[in-house]
């Protein structure tokens, strides 16, 4: 069999995912959503267009090297490849494809841990240039779903603890959708949901706004909350009603009702803050209150705690909110307001 150093031979391979927004993050624990299932536990997300960019060239026979922005570069011998932070995914994707003699180049339109999925997004792109490289010795490439399995598998593999995997779904896919999670041992363990009324990806990305805090995010810490919580009977009236809420909110999107999902978003923000109100920073707090405001709503990215916030509104509310938000964001280094947009695209 041709070596994948050999194969580069021929020219590198490039593939790219999307990140995403979202809201009932966690549902998609199956620590969650299989005692929650008599409920219909759910999450949505949609697709942006800070994509995570893939390329994979010829290295020395032997090593693997990755560059990845936001983090040093990386060379080691492929017969000892490390899964620890901070890459340790992303050299278990190239072991499980028996990589060498392969530099992996990562390239990440989004904030380094701004919890828009970006490491996830990253592992679904290189499982797909991975296979775009074996597709050169005639392998059939996988769908999307199969994609997304794998990344979530790898993952929960080498990090030790139960994953979500809406991330990797949002990258396969793209799109706007609501996942309902059924964790079913036999057929699809997750339905999907594509939300076409909420219009083209232009018109519905003007009523969205995204604003990265300036800190990175630490949701090992938050989810690690929630979970030890959920598992000792804590909140479990709060976790009922994150279902409630998150359900209603697709609905209400999917059937063009606007005002109803911003007011059930800000309600679900309040539930999440009131179990851990850590998932809000200072910067984030106003932010969110703004949003209120301008009668939009609000929703960390993630488990929160640093990263993202994003808005939900009509165009005019957005509009208005910009500037409003442009003005928090100024008070803090890093912070600032993401130019990005809805992308119906999933892997590339």
């Amino acid at each position: 069999m041709e070596s994948m150093h050999s194969l580069l031979g021929d020219g590198p391979v490039e593939a790219s995912a999307p990140c995403r927004i979202d809201m009932g993050g966690t549902l998609d624990l199956s620590t969650f959503y299989l005692p929650l299932q008599p409920l219909g536990p759910c999450t949505f997300n949609a697709a942006l267009n800070l994509r995570t960019r893939v390329r994979l060239l010829p290295h020395t026979v032997g090593k693997i090297k990755i560059s990845a922005t936001g983090f040093a570069e990386t060379e080691v011998d492929a017969a000892a490849v490390p899964f620890g932070p901070p890459l340790g995914l992303m050299m278990a994707v190239a072991a499980y494809f028996g990589a060498e003699g392969v530099h992996i180049h990562i390239d990440s339109a989004s904030p380094p841990r701004s919890a828009l999925g970006g490491s996830s997004v990253a592992a679904a792109a290189l499982i797909w240039a991975f296979c775009k490289l074996l597709a050169r010795q005639g392998r059939p490439m996988p769908g999307p779903s199969a994609v997304a399995s794998l990344a979530h598998a790898i993952e929960q593999g080498v990090s030790g603890a139960i994953c979500g995997m809406q991330d990797q779904l949002a990258a396969v896919y793209g799109g706007v959708n609501g996942w309902y999670w059924s964790g079913m041992l036999q057929g699809a363990a997750f339905q999907r949901r594509p939300i076409p009324a909420v219009g083209d990806a232009a018109a519905f990305s003007r009523q969205l706004l995204v604003a990265y805090c300036g800190v990175p995010h630490v949701s090992a810490d938050i989810n690690g909350t929630w979970v030890r919580d959920f598992l000792a009977g804590r909140h479990r009236d709060l976790w009922h009603e994150i279902v409630l809420c998150s359900r209603g909110f697709i609905d209400a999107l999917a059937e063009g009702r606007l005002a109803k999902a911003r007011e059930l978003m800000n309600r679900e923000t309040d539930l999440r803050c009131r179990m851990t109100p850590e998932v809000l920073d200072d910067i984030g707090r106003q932010l969110a209150d703004t949003a209120r405001r301008a009668d939009c709503g609000a929703r960390f990215t993630g488990a929160g705690g640093g990263g993202c916030l994003w808005a939900l509104g009509s165009a005019a509310g957005i509009d208005a909110l910009r500037p409003e938000w442009a003005r928090i964001v100024d008070q803090r280094e890093q912070a600032c307001i993401l130019e990005a947009a809805v992308d119906p695209e999933g892997l590339l």
